[in-house]
C-alpha cells in the first residue's frame, strides 16, 4: 500500500503515537483503577478522567495552532504550555 501521499514525517508519526499512547495509558488506568469517579472542579460540573483527557487534547490543538500564529514554528514552547496545561487540567477540572 502506497502511502507517500499522507506526507508521513517523524514529527507527525510521533504525534499520533502519544495519541495512541495516551488512549492505551487511560485503558490501563482503567483497568487497574475502574470507575475513576467523577467529580467537580473548578468548572462546576462532573467530569470523568476520559472527559479530561479529551479536553487537554482539544485545548493541546488550540495552543498549537495559537503557538503557530503568533510565534511560529518551533514548537517546543508550546509543547511545554501543553504539558502544564495538562497537568492543570487534570488536577483542577
Amino acid at each position: 500500500m502506497d502511502l507517500s501521499w499522507m506526507a508521513w514525517t517523524t514529527p507527525t508519526a510521533i504525534f499520533f503515537a502519544v495519541i495512541g499512547g495516551l488512549i492505551v495509558a487511560m485503558c490501563v488506568w482503567e483497568a487497574i483503577s475502574p470507575g475513576g469517579q467523577p467529580r467537580k472542579g473548578i468548572l462546576r460540573f462532573e467530569t470523568t478522567r476520559g472527559d479530561r483527557l479529551f479536553v487537554t487534547l482539544l485545548g493541546s490543538a488550540f495552543i498549537n495552532l495559537a503557538w503557530l500564529a503568533v510565534a511560529g514554528p518551533p514548537l517546543w514552547w508550546a509543547l511545554l504550555a501543553c504539558v502544564l496545561f495538562a497537568l492543570m487540567v487534570f488536577l483542577l477540572v
